[in-house]
């Protein structure tokens, strides 16, 4: 099913370039500016399975991206601008901000080095509990679990359940189905609990990976210092605020900020909420995020960034630079907004 997603979405993007028509919707669909969303910056891994890749582009196609943006002359801006501009309600000039979450090295290995390149600020949201080192990051567990067998099993839907790992294919259509039944558990815990299952069934070692893949806290002061990033918060445990209690998800907020805070030595102002899709943040988070002292928050909900944005700084739009459609034909069409306004069926705002 997600194959065919990603073959139906990649047919659009393709249409809507090779037809023209991002050009006529450009001036409906632009806004004011975007915002966009990336996790890994690194040179593309050997292996026929990755099921993340959609998380992760190659610093070639950043490059791209950025090499376009100077071509539209747009004002490449900080989180702290985009909030001003907003504020101010000053829409002069085009921007976008570029906005990488979960606190990966790759970031200040692969992606600063390229913003260096272009003078363009980028803004990281960090996982408190991935900068300690003690963070779950369960989808690369998933990943390396299934990488390793030839077959898994699981209570799937309470019902015991084999799935065939024994060829890429098989990998890839046994990962979407765990992947989807994860995140459907009631609770943190509940996933918390499968995953670690099956981590120790398939003997992959799940509390190493944040301490391989994200900076530390000592890494990320280092980082921060750097006058073109910005650092955010990204919640304590990367957890699905909607299925926490209200106190509990009050608390992920602000004590990821004070956290950060305190290993940084600087304010903290903006948010990605974990996930960021309509089952992980609607307008309870929306209003906790403002309650916790926020001045922006982003979503994963896709969308530019328009006027009536400057009512929804908490509930903000972005738009994927997805590792599944690194070509450089498409950038104009991310740029235009027309992608996101098709998605969005042509609604400008989505922020209930």
């Amino acid at each position: 099913m997600k194959l065919l997603r990603n073959t139906v979405i990649r047919a659009g993007l393709e249409a809507l370039y090779f037809s023209g028509a991002h050009y006529l919707l450009r001036p409906i669909f632009a806004g004011v500016g975007a915002i966009f969303m990336l996790h890994h910056v690194r040179p593309r891994r050997d292996g026929e399975f990755q099921p993340n890749h959609h998380l992760e582009v190659e610093p070639e196609f950043l490059r791209a991206m950025l090499a376009h943006l100077r071509t539209l002359d747009v004002d490449i801006v900080t989180m702290d601008e985009v909030h001003q501009r907003l504020h101010e309600r000053n829409f002069a000039r085009r921007f976008v901000c570029f906005t990488l979450d979960d606190g990966y090295r790759d970031n200040r290995d692969y992606a600063l080095p390229v913003m260096r390149e272009f003078d363009a600020p980028l803004t990281v949201y960090a996982t408190s509990d991935f900068a300690e080192g003690t963070g779950r990051l369960w989808w690369v567990a998933l990943e390396r679990a299934i990488a390793k067998a030839s077959s898994i099993e699981a209570l799937v839907g309470g019902t015991k359940t084999r799935l065939d790992t024994s060829t890429p294919a098989a990998k890839q259509a046994a990962f979407d189905r765990m992947h989807d039944w994860l995140r459907s558990l009631p609770t943190e815990h509940d996933l918390q609990r499968e995953i670690s299952a099956l981590c120790t069934r398939h003997e992959v070692d799940e509390t190493s990976i944040a301490r391989e893949l994200c900076m530390s806290w000592e890494e990320l002061k280092a980082f921060a210092d750097d006058p073109l990033v910005t650092v955010g918060a990204h919640t304590i445990t990367h957890c699905n605020l909607a299925r926490q209690s209200e106190e509990m998800a009050s608390f992920e907020l602000t004590e990821s900020r004070a956290r950060i805070e305190a290993a940084l030595q600087r304010p903290i102002r903006h948010l990605a909420y974990p996930y960021g899709d309509r089952v992980a943040a609607g307008r309870r988070e929306f209003a906790l995020a403002k309650a916790a002292g926020f001045k922006t928050a982003v979503t994963t909900r896709p969308g530019m960034i328009f006027p009536e944005s400057a009512d929804h700084l908490t509930a903000l739009q972005r738009v994927s630079l997805n590792g599944n459609y690194q070509d450089a034909r498409i950038l104009p069409v991310l740029t235009s907004g027309a992608a996101t306004a098709m998605w969005n069926g042509f609604r400008r705002i989505d922020a209930a």
